[in-house]
């Protein structure tokens, strides 16, 4: 276990705060990236299920009676 003399010493990390912050910053701002990434190909593919099934409405019907899609 670590023990700081102050905050100022837990931010500055012996001289390596730069390189520690810095990664978990990054890291931060890749883990947001890949949500708003996720969130954004979710709705696309949403979107293209909604419009195969308006452009095909019998194919809908079809799945659902048990015949071929």
């Amino acid at each position: 276990m670590m023990h700081w003399q102050s905050w100022a010493a837990f931010w500055h990390m012996g001289g390596r705060g730069a390189f520690v912050w810095g990664s978990y910053g990054m890291l931060a701002l890749l883990v947001l990236a890949e949500c708003v990434s996720l969130v954004r190909r979710r709705r696309r593919a949403l979107r293209r299920l909604a419009a195969l099934a308006s452009a095909n409405p019998t194919a809908r019907q079809q799945s659902h009676d048990g015949g071929p899609a």
